[in-house]
């Protein structure tokens, strides 16, 4: 029988898109048909480099482009954007899966499935640039979230409220607006693409709380207070509004969280 943590491996170290998204289905299905084991392993290789390509570049957030989205090189931009952020929630799932042992069957379920979602995501949106005269590659992209997935790979609890509490989360609130903006150019399909990614990562982000909570218990400490103070322990500057209470609700945030968020946040565009 194979073993889910070096398939999980593969997929992570695999650097073409195509045969990376590909290899996620067949170890997506694998797991799912009870064809991988995942009780016993050799130990955990130290891996913080995902295979990738040599585009796209990668560069600083500052270097980025500024994009104009009524133009549809701009809009082209931003999903290129969104489809390396998905390419990278890819490698984030398979990690999460290959990093971290000993932990409750349902966890692999919840990471493996999530590995699934976002492929299909990156598909998406690929099929969508292809459409418009692009590819992914065909743009910079910039890489804060790996390093943040980096910065916590010591620590489950750690990774699990800074990745997907904070960084993943953000889409909830930002996802929204973008949707609009493609509306408005009535881009059916992309107001499509997004409202499952949307619908989705609301799932994704609630596997992020809920074994952010699971090891909080086992430590005993109080997941609010403990979410709060990595936050201000991992984050330059406070998180920016305005936040998207609903879906954050439906993710597991309590009120004592969002009511933390709100009172910490900066807000671009005021006055």
């Amino acid at each position: 029988m194979q073993n889910l943590y070096q398939e999980a491996k593969r997929c992570f170290l695999t650097a073409n898109p195509d045969d990376k998204i590909a290899l996620t289905y067949q170890t997506c299905a694998a797991w799912q048909a009870n064809k991988l084991s995942w009780r016993e392993s050799s130990p955990v290789e130290l891996l913080n480099e995902p295979g990738r390509l040599s585009k796209p570049e990668i560069v600083m957030p500052r270097d980025i482009p500024k994009r104009k989205l009524n133009k549809e090189v701009g809009r082209a931009a931003l999903i290129h954007a969104l489809a390396h952020i998905e390419l990278t929630a890819v490698n984030l799932a398979w990690d999460s899966v290959y990093r971290y042992r000993d932990m409750p069957k349902d966890y692999y379920q919840d990471w493996v499935q999530c590995a699934q979602e976002e492929a299909e995501h990156f598909s998406l949106l690929r099929m969508r640039l292809r459409e418009m005269g692009y590819d992914y590659g065909s743009f910079p992209a910039h890489d804060e979230l790996w390093k943040m997935a980096v910065t916590t790979a010591d620590d489950l609890t750690d990774r699990m409220a800074i990745v997907h509490r904070v960084f993943e989360a953000r889409a909830l609130d930002v996802i929204p607006a973008t949707l609009t903006k493609f509306q408005a150019k009535n881009d059916t399909q992309m107001v499509k693409i997004l409202t499952q990614i949307c619908n989705e990562e609301v799932g994704h982000v609630s596997s992020g709380t809920r074994w952010f909570r699971y090891r909080c218990e086992q430590a005993k400490l109080n997941p609010d207070t403990h979410f709060i103070h990595l936050i201000e322990q991992y984050m330059k500057q406070p998180l920016s509004g305005p936040f998207n209470h609903e879906a954050r609700l439906a993710s597991g945030f309590s009120q004592n969280e969002l009511n933390y968020l709100e009172q910490s946040a900066t807000y671009k565009h005021q006055g």
